[in-house]
């Protein structure tokens, strides 16, 4: 299936090809073998081998407490455990502004979200949107953009929806500036509440937000600003989704739904400042990077106004219009040449490949195996797939041919216009998202203290997020509302247990 051509060349957007330079080729015997375990499972009378270890080898086991989805791969070696520790205390570093005498510690902002990586990911986990007037939102932003033309390179990707920044705010808001500065917004979000009446009589409420960008420092924003919400997602597993073939992720899109099953997953495609090409995107709510490098690198950059190889700019995301920010001291005038240079980014781009899955809980529980059957029966793994085989790689063996079960195609589907935020990213449309991994999921209350979902928290619980499924899952939803009460919960169940 060729998904797009360069009008010159005639030859695929993209090569199929990897973020790995060290990719052991499957044998044909392996082959058959990935295609036999990755099959979809008719037997939900008990669970199915290695089902346990959503991470294959790399799974770890599951504490009881916050600290869940902070450990290293279950089978790092040693000494790279020293190198994820110290990736660690680099996530959870805070910046300090310039010029200070902490040179190591020195180039916040001068606008930023955020002090740190672990600031937005606390404990790993994901964000949250402000529940109150008077709470930040520190690990939520919006993202800004306006329509624009393709750049160079870009017009190699068929499909390809340019934007341009914001010419005064860039490509996010940032609510906190270093002192002498004026922060960019305060996030201002009102919600109304709809109900929606299942089958068996339960009465859930969705609540509906609207997003305002309040207390310009700026001045006003673009008139054609599209503005997008964004709560910082969960952590783990980043590495085994970065090893996934290339090939198996597009095996599994169908553009013009030629299945007929209502379902037209679609690869998001970048262009990689790293590989300079385009390249499959992966990371991200609407995939809008390809690898956990870049993914880093662009988060430094945006969130927290840090330099660093990929992202080099020292005033992070001030725009040409805030002069007094491009002129500020800076923390690049020192030995890194970078804010965060080469070596530190690496370090924190292996933390992130290398916080481990847990291990999933309940397997064998009879209601958890019915609410399985009810997930796989309803077509939830259309989008959601269960399981993939990572690529053989010589120098990542956290990584190298594990059997995963991240519930995740990596694709963009139409969730519908109550989900839309109108707002398009690289091939993905405005009504488009990425299909979020889901496991860990039924951790999220223990890490994260709270149980909210979807791309900006609106969904107070899993059955509110998956009512809030429309466009291609649209049918879905359906089914769940019309579903008995003992299947609804025993497809709740099995979802706590992912």
């Amino acid at each position: 299936m060729v998904l797009g051509t360069v009008a010159a060349a005639q030859t695929p957007v993209w090569k199929l090809d990897d973020p790995h330079l060290n990719i052991i080729p499957r044998t044909a015997g392996e082959v058959a073998r990935i295609a036999a375990i990755t099959k979809l499972t008719t037997d939900f009378s008990k669970p199915q081998t290695y089902e346990e270890k959503p991470a294959g080898a790399a799974t770890v086991r599951v504490r009881r407490n916050a600290d869940a989805f902070s450990q290293p791969s279950g089978n790092i070696t040693f000494e790279d455990e020293l190198n994820f520790k110290v990736g660690n205390g680099l996530f959870r570093k805070l910046w300090v502004s310039s010029p200070s005498s902490t040179l190591a510690s020195d180039g916040l902002g001068p606008l930023y979200n955020a002090r740190s990586c672990q600031r937005c990911h606390i404990k790993d986990g994901r964000g949250h949107p402000p529940e109150s007037p008077d709470d930040n939102s520190i690990s939520m932003f919006l993202r800004i953009s306006i329509p624009g033309q393709p750049e160079d390179g870009i017009e190699q990707i068929e499909g390809y929806l340019a934007t341009l920044p914001d010419p005064t705010y860039g490509t996010q808001l940032q609510d906190f500036a270093v002192q002498g500065h004026a922060s960019e917004y305060r996030m201002d979000i009102t919600y109304e509440e709809e109900i929606v009446s299942l089958a068996d009589g339960l009465e859930v409420s969705l609540r509906h937000p609207t997003y305002a960008a309040a207390d310009l420092g700026y001045g006003s924003l673009h008139p054609d600003a599209m503005l997008s919400p964004r709560v910082a997602p969960q952590m783990i597993g980043l590495g085994l989704l970065e090893a996934i073939p290339a090939a198996d992720i597009l095996a599994g899109a169908d553009p013009e739904d030629l299945d007929e099953n209502g379902i037209s997953g679609r690869p998001n495609v970048i262009w990689s400042a790293v590989y300079d090409k385009p390249m499959l995107g992966r990371f991200g709510l609407k995939a809008g990077k390809p690898t956990v490098l870049e993914q880093s690198a662009g988060a430094f950059s945006g969130d927290i106004g840090i330099s660093n190889p990929v992202s080099q700019d020292p005033a992070g995301e001030c725009t040409d219009v805030q002069i007094k920010c491009i002129n500020a001291p800076h923390g690049d005038k020192d030995d890194r040449v970078f804010e965060i240079d080469a070596e530190g980014l690496d370090l924190v781009s292996f933390y992130s490949r290398n916080l481990g899955v847990p291990a999933r809980r309940n397997v064998a529980d009879p209601q958890v195996l019915r609410g399985k059957d009810v997930f796989y029966d309803t077509g939830c793994t259309s989008c959601h797939t269960p399981n993939f085989v990572t690529h053989r790689l010589e120098d990542q063996p956290e990584q190298s041919f594990q059997l995963i079960w991240p519930f995740t195609d990596l694709l963009l589907h139409d969730m519908g216009p109550d989900l839309a935020d109108n707002r398009p990213e690289a091939r993905a449309s405005g009504d488009e998202w990425r299909t979020p991994p889901l496991w860990g999921i039924g951790l999220t209350q223990q890490v994260s203290g709270h149980s909210y979902f979807l791309h900006d928290g609106r969904a107070r619980s899993l059955l509110e997020a998956v009512l809030w499924h429309g466009g291609e899952a649209a049918t879905q939803r359906e089914t769940v509302i019309q579903l008995p009460t003992a299947d609804r919960d025993a497809l709740i169940a099995y979802l706590e247990s992912l």
